[in-house]
C-alpha cells in the first residue's frame, strides 16, 4: 500500500466503472475511494463488529495533507472508545434499495420486485456505490439515456429519488441530485376498446380459456393486471373480492355480482389457490397473459368509461376502481359500503352485457 500524498492522489486516475480503494500505508483507516467522476477521502475502522466509514471529503477540496490530519483525529477518538458514537457514512446504493424495500408500509410484491427489475436493468453499475458518489451529472446523464422509454426513464430516477431520501433520514446526505433533471413528458395514450364485439370475438376464441376468463374478468371489474393474476380463491366471495394489498397500500373489497361468478365458472376447481393457474408461472399461477391488441389496463379504462356513459357518477366510479380520493374527508372518512356501490356495479355489468353482445360502441 503506498503513502497517499497529494501527488499520488492526483496521479490515480478516474476508473471506467465502479469504484477503486486506495488505503494509506502510514494511517491505518484512511481511504481514497476513486470513481469515474471523483475521488473521495473516507476514514472507516470496524468497531463494535461493525464496519463505520466516515466521509472527510472529495479531494482535491480536500487536500492530501488535510485528510490525513483528519483521519489522525478519528484514530484518536475511535481508539477512546468514541467511534462507537459516530454515525455511519453513506449506505451504497444496494443497501439504500434494501433498507427502502424493508419498510412495512411499501407497496406489494410485485412492487418491490418491479423496482428490484429497474435498479438491476438500469442502475447496476452504480449499486454498489455510496450514495454521496453519485452526483447530479450522473443522474442527468443516466435519464437521457434513457430517453428513447420517457416513463421508463421517468419511473427509475424517481424511483431512485425515494430510495435516497429514505436513506437521507438516518445518513448526512444532501437534497437528491435528480433536482437537476428534466423530466420526460408522459401522455398516457387513454385507450380504451371502443369495439367490444369484437373484443368479445377476439377473447372468445384465444386458445386457452383460462385467458379468456382473464379478460373478461378484466373488464367486468375494472382490476389492474397484477390484482387480477395474484387473485387467489380464499379472497373470492359471494358479494364481493377481497384485495389484501392493493397499489395504494390499502386492501380493498369489491362489490360482486352473479355475473362475475358466471364468468369465473370455468376456472374453478382447476386449482386450489389461484383463480388463473399456470404450471410455466410465478408460484404456479398466470404470469403473462397471451397479449392482445388491447392491454390490460385498456380494460380499466373501459370499465371506467362505459360507467360514466352508463350515468355512473365519477365519484362512485373512483372508488369501484380503488383510486385515492382527492379530498381529506374522502380519504380518511368516507367508507361507501359494498351495498352501497352495488348499485353501481350492476349498472355497469348491464352497460357491459349489452355492449359486448350487441355491438354497441362508446362512438356510436
Amino acid at each position: 500500500m503506498p503513502k497517499l500524498t497529494e501527488t499520488y492522489a492526483r496521479k490515480i486516475q478516474q476508473t471506467k466503472s465502479g469504484t477503486s480503494k486506495h488505503w494509506d500505508s502510514e494511517i491505518k483507516g484512511l481511504v481514497l475511494f476513486v470513481g469515474k467522476k471523483a475521488k473521495t477521502w473516507y476514514f472507516q475502522k470496524d468497531v463494535g463488529g461493525q464496519t463505520r466509514r466516515v466521509l472527510i471529503g472529495r479531494f482535491p477540496v480536500i487536500s492530501a495533507n488535510a485528510a490525513r490530519q483528519t483521519a489522525l483525529g478519528f484514530a484518536l477518538e475511535w481508539g477512546r472508545g468514541a467511534g462507537k458514537k459516530i454515525q455511519i457514512g453513506p449506505p451504497k446504493l444496494i443497501d439504500a434499495l434494501k433498507a427502502y424495500l424493508s419498510r412495512p408500509k411499501l407497496r406489494s410484491e410485485t412492487h418491490k420486485d418491479g423496482m428490484r427489475k429497474l435498479f438491476e436493468n438500469h442502475l447496476k453499475d452504480w449499486l454498489h456505490l455510496p450514495l454521496d458518489e453519485l452526483t447530479k451529472s450522473m443522474v442527468v446523464e443516466r435519464h437521457r439515456s434513457l430517453a428513447k422509454t420517457p416513463s421508463t426513464a421517468n419511473h427509475t430516477l424517481r424511483y431512485f429519488r425515494s430510495v435516497w431520501n429514505h436513506a437521507r433520514r438516518t445518513s448526512d446526505l444532501p437534497e437528491a441530485p435528480t433536482m437537476a433533471i428534466e423530466w420526460f413528458d408522459e401522455a398516457p395514450p387513454g385507450t380504451i376498446i371502443s369495439d367490444l364485439k369484437l373484443w368479445r370475438q377476439t377473447t372468445s376464441d384465444l386458445y386457452n380459456p383460462i385467458h379468456t376468463v382473464f379478460y373478461e374478468l378484466l373488464l367486468f371489474t375494472g382490476l389492474r393486471k397484477t390484482e387480477a393474476l395474484t387473485l387467489e380463491w380464499k379472497n373470492v366471495h359471494e358479494g364481493h373480492i377481497h384485495l389484501p394489498v392493493t397499489k395504494n397500500g390499502r386492501s380493498f373489497d369489491l362489490p360482486i355480482l352473479q355475473r362475475h361468478h358466471e364468468i369465473l365458472a370455468p376456472v374453478r376447481g382447476l386449482h386450489r389457490r389461484w383463480v388463473f393457474p399456470s404450471p410455466k408461472g410465478p408460484e404456479g399461477r398466470l404470469g403473462a397473459p397471451r397479449r392482445l391488441q388491447w392491454s390490460p389496463h385498456a380494460h380499466r379504462r373501459t370499465f371506467a368509461t362505459v360507467a360514466m356513459e352508463a350515468g355512473v357518477l365519477e365519484e362512485v366510479v373512483g372508488r369501484l376502481l380503488n383510486h385515492t380520493p382527492l379530498s381529506i374527508t374522502g380519504q380518511r372518512y368516507a367508507r361507501p359500503s359494498l351495498d352501497a356501490l352495488r348499485p353501481a356495479m350492476e349498472t355497469v355489468c348491464k352497460e357491459l352485457q349489452l355492449r359486448t353482445h350487441h355491438g354497441y360502441s362508446s362512438e356510436d
